[in-house]
C-alpha cells in the first residue's frame, strides 16, 4: 500500500538520517506509529525531523532536556524505544 505524499516524505526523511542508529530510532518510530497520527501528530513529527539527530536521540534516551514544544504523548511513545527492531 502506498502512502500519501506527505507521509511518504516523512518516511523517507525518517529513514535517511545519516547514521543507522538514527535511522532505526526515527524510522522505526515512524513505521510503528504513523498510521494512528492526526494532523497535530504529523506536524510534531515533521518538526522533530527538522532537528539534529544527536538532539533527537538524546531526547529519546532522556539524556538531555527536551524542549517544551516536543512534550506530550508523542514524546512519551518516542522515549519507550520499543519500536526499534534490529
Amino acid at each position: 500500500m502506498s502512502l500519501p505524499p506527505r507521509l511518504a516524505k516523512m518516511k523517507f526523511r525518517a529513514w535517511h538520517r545519516g547514521t543507522r542508529e538514527a535511522d532505526f530510532m526515527i524510522g522505526g518510530y515512524f513505521d510503528r506509529y504513523h498510521a494512528e497520527w492526526d494532523e497535530e501528530d504529523m506536524q510534531w513529527f515533521e518538526d522533530l525531523l527538522d532537528k539534529d539527530d544527536v538532539e533527537i536521540m538524546a531526547w529519546a534516551l532522556q539524556s538531555q532536556p527536551v524542549p517544551e514544544r516536543f512534550h506530550g504523548h508523542m514524546l512519551e511513545k518516542f522515549q519507550r524505544i520499543d519500536y526499534v527492531t534490529i
